[in-house]
């Protein structure tokens, strides 16, 4: 019984101290995958919709790091999404003559 519970007392204590780190670190966390949407949604756009690659292709674009951030295509309107699960989403949108403009935030 005492080993179990030096188990789960360790247990816990290394979950608090990781919930700790996360919650000194969100800000940074947060600002990082904001600006690894709103640049996998501008990069992935243009490669969709200037350059007409296949959506597939587009994935070979983004800088290493961004391995969490999901392009995702939405033909009718011309636009990529890029989203980092649970954190961030942005939208870029083609505009003829003007190339691919992230929508505006909020």
């Amino acid at each position: 019984m005492v080993v179990r519970r030096k188990w789960w007392l360790s247990g816990g204590l290394l979950v608090l101290a990781l919930l700790a780190l996360v919650a000194w670190q969100w800000t940074t966390l947060s600002a990082r995958a904001r600006l690894g949407a709103a640049y996998g949604a501008r990069i992935g756009c243009s490669c969709r919709y200037v350059e007409g690659r296949a959506m597939g292709s587009c994935e070979d674009d983004k800088e290493p790091g961004m391995e969490l951030v999901r392009l995702t295509d939405v033909p009718d309107s011309r636009a990529v999404e890029a989203s980092v699960p649970l954190l961030a989403s942005r939208t870029a949108r083609f505009k003829p003559g003007w190339g691919c403009l992230l929508d505006p935030v909020g």
